[in-house]
């Protein structure tokens, strides 16, 4: 419950949260590996963990060691996969915090090697962002061959697109895994949109599903066989209720004029809470229920918006 003095707030169903990362299980048969990177894409990290340890995860996903510790700190014992590459300095914290790295270059490996723990070897087929490309692999076998990797993943950059990417990545990452001189016990590589997009037969290739914002309510386009539940609301109280005659202005430099009598309401919500300026003039809310769209500049506390004409 929200005080009567809360002016705008944030929110979490973690009951939907669950029903998107159950449905993932149901449609690829595959345990999680849910992307908690980024705060859990600003919804508070440590809370939809300890919700997801409902679901028996296999491990769970970050961005960088201090998310990873993050975890930890708030008693998360499952493996802690780091999906940026990490700078060598960062390898001691790292180990202490028992986070699992991903590596993609033969001196990372080596690094790594000595602190017997385990790592998954990074596969660029595509997104150019991090890891070995698929044409330079054979290039770090020896160091691979002398620390086997637990798991190995590659990410696909637009699985979204009819585009036919996502199979040519899967073919090049196919390449990959049948010349490696040892056999990861762990292969992932569908990440949201590849999950909503592609069926069971597809996703039972991979060993863990790796979902990120689908988890959290985010769709991803046309062709989806699952979709999420919404899982984030972002609410604010009606400060105050005007109507306006035809002519007048709303907010600064007077964007948005009436063309008509208009009911206006203000609400407590700007660009200082995150709802952004960009908005002005075409953010859609809903007031009780009922759609209506934001006229004006957004201000630092205050966004306006219209609903039917008024007599």
């Amino acid at each position: 419950m929200h005080s009567l003095l809360t002016r705008a707030w944030v929110e979490v169903d973690l009951g939907a949260l669950l029903r998107n990362g159950a449905r993932v299980v149901e449609h690829t048969g595959a345990r999680l590996l849910p992307m908690v990177k980024a705060d859990a894409y600003g919804l508070g990290a440590t809370r939809v963990a300890c919700a997801l340890e409902e679901l028996d995860p296999w491990g769970f996903g970050v961005a960088t060691v201090t998310e990873g510790e993050e975890l930890r700190r708030a008693g998360i014992e499952r493996p802690i996969v780091v999906f940026t590459p990490l700078l060598i300095e960062e390898f001691d914290a790292a180990r202490r915090a028992r986070l699992t790295p991903t590596l993609g270059s033969a001196d990372a490996i080596a690094a790594w090697r000595h602190s017997g723990l385990p790592w998954h070897l990074a596969i660029d087929t595509g997104m150019n962002r991090a890891g070995v490309s698929w044409r330079d692999v054979g290039s770090i076998h020896t160091a691979i061959a002398s620390s086997p990797p637990q798991g190995v993943f590659t990410h696909f950059h637009s699985a979204q697109l009819n585009d036919g990417s996502r199979r040519t990545q899967e073919e090049r990452f196919a390449q990959v895994l049948a010349a490696l001189p040892v056999q990861p016990k762990m292969v992932h590589a569908e990440n949201s949109p590849a999950i909503a997009r592609h069926g069971r037969d597809a996703a039972r290739q991979w060993t863990v599903a790796r979902p990120g914002i689908f988890l959290y309510g985010v769709a991803s386009g046309e062709g989806e066989e699952i979709t999420p539940d919404p899982v984030v609301a972002l609410r604010a109280r009606v400060v105050d209720l005007r109507v306006i005659d035809v002519g007048d202005t709303v907010s600064y430099d007077a964007t948005y004029r009436a063309d008509s009598r208009r009911r206006i309401a203000t609400l407590a919500l700007g660009y200082a809470d995150g709802y952004r300026r960009a908005l002005s003039n075409i953010g859609i809310v809903l007031v009780r229920g009922k759609r209506a769209r934001v006229v004006g500049v957004v201000t630092l506390p205050f966004c306006r918006t219209i609903s039917t004409a008024s007599e």
